[in-house]
């Protein structure tokens, strides 16, 4: 069986979703598919920055984002309960001066809702499997096989994109020696629900971020974390990181491995990336979907423009990512210094860098990406 399109969109997570939007707004045919059985229910990217929620207002859903979500107006750096810098929003040039905390599985949803209310619709069980020029194939349910033509093909299909694979654009970058814990706990905190705090030490980083329903984000290096963290294994971590606290559960934990990486081309011929299978990297300063929701915005208006520019998407969102990946591995490098000499110099630079001004708003408008 064969089909055509204008635009084949691999990848139903929020950069796959935000794309299929876009072009649904603007009365373009467009088919979704994903190689899950059904959307996330995990929450995994909960951060969502100002400048990703003024280009989703031009979808119609950061006011809904913003009512299930947690807003959140300053984001302190600390060694143990010594604050050394803080990063505040407020004053910023936009609509929404602060960080949004709201889980990833809510994100799509709303999304999906959108995406649901513009006619269009998430093909699941549906994997790309090979991409020749303007034909794509795809595996469905069953061992059923089909074969989509397409204008254009975008591979929102993440770290181990088969879109990016078939079309033979290389994806340069290495593997953090560490790994990385992410965990939604219940537990008693210290400091106010309305900050996102990063935790220093000798051992490693530490993430506190408040989330909807009164539970809390951790996200911590390890040199090798369990499988499934426990509720003792975030109590530990938080007792030689950070403050006193004291964790009743886990809602849900992973373990992962973290990526710096960044595609040689967006795009080779009708072939685009976006999101994870463009760049990935330290979920540090939670840039990662940010990014990725940005990208299909900026390639929904290239794509559907009178006289398109194809190249133009990859001059304007290559560097931008390429600055993400550059900013999240110094944050996650010095975070994780571990020479005591090093430390204290640290320390003492960043207390000193804390009185600026300047730098704070600085440091404000590149976390939220109002900078790009």
């Amino acid at each position: 069986m064969t089909v055509s399109t204008e635009v084949l969109i691999a990848g139903a997570g929020p950069t796959g979703l935000t794309l299929a939007c876009a072009l649904a707004a603007r009365g373009v045919d467009h088919v979704l598919v994903d190689a899950a059985e059904r959307g996330a229910n995990t929450s995994r990217a909960a951060v969502i920055h100002a400048r990703t929620l003024e280009v989703l207002d031009e979808l119609g859903v950061s006011d809904e984002l913003c009512r299930r979500g947690i807003v959140v107006p300053r984001f302190t750096v600390r060694d143990r309960d010594r604050a050394l810098f803080q990063v505040p929003f407020a004053g910023l040039p936009t609509k929404f001066p602060y960080t949004l905390m709201l889980p990833q599985n809510e994100t799509e949803r709303i999304l999906g809702e959108q995406l649901t209310s513009s006619g269009g619709t998430v093909r699941w069980q549906h994997r790309v499997t090979g991409v020749d020029e303007d034909k794509v194939t795809v595996a469905g349910p069953g061992g059923s096989i089909e074969h989509v033509r397409a204008r254009f093909i975008v591979g929102c299909d993440g770290l181990n994109s088969v879109v990016r694979e078939q079309a033979g654009i290389g994806f340069s970058g290495a593997r953090y020696a560490e790994s990385f814990v992410l965990a939604d706990v219940s537990m008693t905190w210290p400091y106010p629900r309305d900050e996102v705090n990063l935790f220093f030490s000798p051992r490693g980083l530490v993430v506190v971020a408040p989330l909807p329903g009164g539970r809390y984000r951790i996200v911590a290096t390890l040199d090798e974390a369990p499988e499934r963290p426990t509720a003792a294994d975030v109590q530990g971590l938080l007792d030689e990181r950070g403050p006193g606290a004291s964790v009743a559960d886990v809602a849900w934990s992973s373990r992962f491995r973290v990526h710096h990486r960044l595609a040689d081309n967006y795009r080779r011929g009708p072939v685009f990336l976006a999101g994870d299978a463009a760049h990935v990297h330290s979920p540090a300063g939670g840039q990662g979907m940010n990014t990725g929701i940005q990208d299909a915005v900026a390639l929904a208006r290239v794509l559907t423009a009178a006289a398109p520019d194809l190249d133009a998407y990859e001059r304007e969102r290559r560097p931008v990512a390429a600055g993400v990946v550059r900013m999240t591995d110094r944050m996650t490098r010095v975070a994780t210094v571990r020479n005591p000499v090093a430390r204290a110099a640290r320390n003492a630079v960043l207390t000193v860098a804390g009185r600026s001004t300047r730098l704070q708003r600085k440091l404000a408008l590149n976390l939220s990406e109002l900078s790009a």
